[in-house]
């Protein structure tokens, strides 16, 4: 007891934590399918893996990220269910590229003080979209940093695994000349560019709790618009009985941008022209550049402008991957062609991330 008072006077409080706990477990545990084993509260999640006897080479895809500074908005407005929905889509959308399919994930959040509340609401929101790109959420941990970060402090992080079939593995070495290149639609900023979005609005003056008269809400309802989740869908489109041995690679339009993330997933020696009629930024792009002075064409390597994601598909089938996609759920629409072959690749985008593949830029006007 007297170890417990101590902790609480140095600004540690276990009890919120237990009840923060207490209140996000239920839906934790809808994310729990036959393969968890466990439940909430071990020290580590257990995830059955045999099933992966039935593959002939299983391969294990990893990946880990943040939310950013979209996590200032949600302090700011003091709400917190919409961040663990972002959180997936960074995290476990990433993993979906490679054309694996999730397994599970888990979470970190560091924050100044657990308000019970709180934490269980972005873990609930964590979990919901767990459940919806079919990842269980296995575990995770909550950690309280008195005098490093303020009450109202927090940020989340999170890992996840999935797995694939070592030859039905996704990437740039199954694009072809001539494939056709999917633009698939955002659900607007997802969580990148925040930083860029924060100054905009500090310089113009506004708050988000002001009216955004053009977007027909507040500036900070507009900006917490959720990312929207490709997981599922893309799933089913690599599980199609015709259309998925017709998909090449899939890029997710995260930092850097528009034509940097497509470059990642193309062949050395390839390039491909974005058209920027094909599609129209949506209105929260566009206020944002107004406000900010600039144009569409100088954000493109900050925010994903309207394309969350590529698909790099047979162009034969390009019509029935955009049909299928639109079943799913996901808008989607031709923007370019990949090209294999020499040419001036002045004012191109290579070499993004590290990666050496293929060649990007976007020509032409958006369309109004």
């Amino acid at each position: 007891m007297t170890s417990n008072s101590s902790y609480a006077a140095a600004g540690v409080d276990t009890r919120a934590g237990d009840l923060a706990v207490e209140l996000m477990k239920e839906a934790v545990a809808a994310t729990h399918g036959r393969h968890v084993l466990g439940g909430v509260g071990g020290f580590a999640g257990l995830f059955d893996l045999s099933f992966a006897k039935d593959y002939a080479r299983p391969l294990l895809a990893t990946s880990t990220d943040g939310v950013g500074t979209k996590i200032a908005i949600a302090q700011a407005l003091d709400r917190h269910d919409t961040i663990g929905q972002d959180l997936v889509g960074m995290v476990v959308d990433d993993i979906v590229v490679v054309g694996a399919k999730p397994l599970f994930m888990t979470d970190y959040i560091a924050c100044g003080k657990v308000v019970p509340e709180r934490i269980a609401a972005i873990v609930t929101g964590i979990a919901k979209a767990c459940a919806e790109t079919g990842t269980a959420l296995v575990g995770g941990e909550t950690a309280e940093h008195p005098g490093l970060m303020g009450a109202d402090d927090y940020d989340v992080a999170g890992a996840a695994v999935g797995v694939v079939e070592a030859d039905r593995l996704l990437g740039a070495d199954r694009v072809r000349d001539g494939d056709a290149v999917i633009a698939i639609e955002s659900s607007g900023l997802h969580s990148n560019g925040f930083s860029l979005v924060r100054h905009i609005l500090a310089n113009a003056g506004l708050s988000y709790t002001d009216a955004a008269a053009e977007l027909g809400t507040t500036w900070g309802e507009a900006l917490l618009e959720p990312t929207r989740l490709y997981t599922g869908p893309l799933v089913r489109l690599l599980e199609h009985d015709r259309l998925a041995a017709s998909v090449h690679s899939l890029s997710h339009v995260t930092g850097g941008g528009i034509a940097a993330n497509l470059a990642r997933v193309l062949p050395r020696g390839s390039w491909v022209e974005l058209d920027r009629s094909t599609w129209s930024p949506a209105p929260v792009f566009r206020v944002l550049n107004d406000l900010a002075g600039t144009t569409l064409e100088s954000t493109e390597g900050t925010w994903n402008l309207g394309i969350g994601f590529f698909a790099v598909v047979a162009a034969d089938d390009a019509a029935a991957v955009i049909a299928e996609l639109g079943t799913l759920g996901l808008p989607a629409w031709q923007a370019g062609t990949v090209a294999i072959g020499d040419r001036d690749l002045d004012g191109f985008e290579q070499g993004a991330k590290g990666v050496d593949g293929g060649a990007v830029r976007l020509v032409g006007s958006y369309r109004d």
